[in-house]
């Protein structure tokens, strides 16, 4: 028997009875065909009694060779049935890119924090550090080193939350600032500002909240005067209302500063000339500020004889009702999305 022959023609036979399989079922029959047991193939096996014993490893390997080739054909069209298969299933599945997408509804950040973030982006242009810290201080960071030690009578300004007797929610977001210079150990510069949360107790209205959200700056440097605190309150007042628009300092008081101002701005509804939304008086109050207070310096590390410092604090929550108009304070925490939609 001439073995070459014999598996030239099971090839020949085998690549003929693959030009017509278009299914892997069809494959599956042929496989079973030409590799199965009972395969002519398989069966060339049993004439190796009757070889020389020299002759019978050339003769195994032949065979092998030639089941391994063709495995390796039947493989190479089960991969072209495959892909054709798939195209056909892609072109039933086709995507045109070019159809216009459904209206779908995208959130926004809320109001309050895009006001901080634009805040943040102003006192970043201007080399400040975002400073966090927090919610829960000790009463000692909240008060006494901000000059307000127990039973002055300024605390009663800032009806507080306690944990317990020396640990309480935050009244303010001033304690970072404390933070931040024991940190720093009186030795270099400060330049901060500290945005958060806050509490208080108070009665809910349309103006008060026993949570809200404030944002404080604080410098200090050899070379800090009250003239760079205009300028920085100047510079908030117009990033935040226009840039026409105009500040003044009335004389104030805050244990934490001296000197102490309250900051008006000029009233964007009238434009300074005198409104019922101003009380007639062409400004409206938006934050407190002052130079540092030598004992809070001196508690925090720092000679007041070289370094002084500016601070001051405004509610987020009152920048956006004076910015868009908002009658009641209540809105920012209802999340009521018809509120919030307006402000994307």
């Amino acid at each position: 028997m001439n073995i070459q022959e014999t598996l030239k023609q099971l090839e020949d036979a085998l690549r003929k009875d693959l030009e017509g399989v278009k299914t892997i079922e069809a494959l599956q029959d042929i496989k079973a065909k030409y590799l199965g047991k009972k395969a002519e193939l398989s069966l060339l096996m049993r004439h190796m009694k009757d070889l020389p014993n020299n002759e019978k490893p050339a003769f195994g390997q032949t065979i092998n060779q030639a089941k391994q080739a063709f495995a390796k054909t039947i493989e190479a069209q089960r991969n072209r049935i495959e892909e054709a298969l798939l195209n056909k299933k892609l072109e039933k599945e086709t995507i045109d890119v070019t159809m216009t997408s459904p209206d779908f509804s995208q959130g926004t950040a809320h109001l309050l924090n895009q006001i901080i973030d634009e805040i943040e982006d102003l006192f970043i242009g201007m080399g400040y550090l975002v400073k966090e810290g927090p919610e829960v201080e000790s009463d000692e960071r909240n008060f006494e080193m901000l000059n307000l030690p127990k039973n002055h009578p300024a605390r009663d300004m800032q009806d507080s939350f306690y944990v317990s007797e020396d640990t309480l929610l935050r009244t303010h977001t001033s304690p970072v600032q404390v933070r931040t210079m024991l940190e720093y150990g009186g030795q270099k510069p400060v330049k901060i500002i500290c945005p958060g949360k806050v509490y208080r107790r108070d009665d809910d209205d349309a103006t008060h909240s026993h949570q809200f959200m404030q944002i404080e700056g604080l410098v200090v440097d050899q070379n800090t005067s009250m003239s760079d605190l205009k300028g920085t309150l100047l510079a908030i007042a117009q990033t935040m209302f226009g840039k026409d628009r105009q500040i003044r300092l009335r004389p104030s008081y805050f244990p934490f500063t001296e000197p102490s101002v309250e900051v008006d701005v000029t009233c964007s509804k009238c434009d300074g000339e005198g409104c019922a939304m101003c009380k007639q008086t062409g400004y409206i109050e938006i934050l407190g500020a002052g130079m540092v207070h030598d004992n809070v310096l001196k508690m925090s590390g720092y000679d007041p004889e070289i370094y002084q410092g500016f601070a001051f604090g405004v509610g987020v929550e009152r920048l956006a009702m004076l910015k868009y108009g908002i009658d009641d304070i209540r809105h920012f925490y209802i999340n009521d999305l018809r509120f919030n939609k307006q402000f994307k």
